[in-house]
């Protein structure tokens, strides 16, 4: 009962701040439910609730897509994914919560400091944003903070990022279970009771519909800044437990 309330509760929240920000449902349930069932078992499951919530966004958002960026940005998702999917196989879940840790904070600092001080151009800060974000939202369960980096520096604008950003996750996610399935990288059987993927799934409308009315009233700042509070929290923690299982 305590996992079906948090998993509704945290998925709920995350779908409200992708609705109102772009972003938020991996950065809220991957870094979470990473801590509560483990890093592979959390970042799978923050995948297969991202899918939902990227298609119901991308039509809901549809108008202010930027096609030609997500043409350019598609195949580099999957790259990354692949790469991704074979650090989940290979390393131990006390250095994937490393992973997940160290990833989620140092892209939402980037995104917050370092990248405001650079303007980049050209095809290849979009060949490394795309592999980056593949990589992280495979290993980590967020693409959105590499993304969010470089809108920043390239002066993106927020709206069509947004929107952009919803047919990114969905191929990011879609990639990202796909060559975690091929490689043998997913869940242990038993970790997760069957009905929690369906409970994810059916959370993510819910959170939607409720922020619907709030996404032109919320301030677009207020919003980022708290899937950032909630993802930097879930990351720390998941940092810390990768710290006490390889040193201790």
């Amino acid at each position: 009962m305590t996992l079906a309330l948090l998993l509704v509760l945290t998925v709920a929240l995350g779908a409200a701040l992708q609705r109102v920000s772009g972003m938020g449902l991996g950065m809220t349930v991957a870094p979470v439910m990473s801590v509560v069932v483990g890093p592979v078992a959390g970042v799978t499951l923050s995948n297969v609730a991202a899918v939902v919530g990227a298609l119901l966004l991308a039509y809901v958002m549809r108008a202010d897509i930027d096609w030609r960026r997500f043409r350019g940005l598609a195949p580099l998702l999957v790259v990354g994914s692949v790469v991704g999917a074979w650090v989940v196989r290979v390393v131990s879940p006390d250095v994937l919560d490393l992973v997940l840790g160290g990833c989620v904070l140092l892209a939402i600092g980037a995104a917050l400091g370092l990248q405001r001080l650079l303007v980049v151009r050209g095809r290849a800060a979009v060949l490394v944003t795309g592999t980056v974000a593949g990589f992280m939202n495979t290993t980590a369960g967020v693409a959105g903070p590499a993304m969010t980096a470089y809108a920043v520096a390239s002066r993106w604008g927020q709206r069509s990022l947004a929107a952009t950003l919803q047919p990114i996750f969905l191929t990011a996610n879609l990639a990202s279970i796909l060559t975690k399935a091929v490689l043998g990288a997913t869940p242990e059987p038993g970790v997760l009771p069957w009905w929690s993927w369906l409970l994810a799934c059916a959370a993510v409308p819910v959170g939607i519909v409720l922020a619907t009315p709030l996404a032109r009233l919320v301030p677009l700042p207020v919003a980022r800044a708290l899937a950032i509070t909630i993802a930097s929290a879930g990351a720390a923690l998941a940092l810390g437990r990768g710290l006490v299982g390889v040193l201790g």
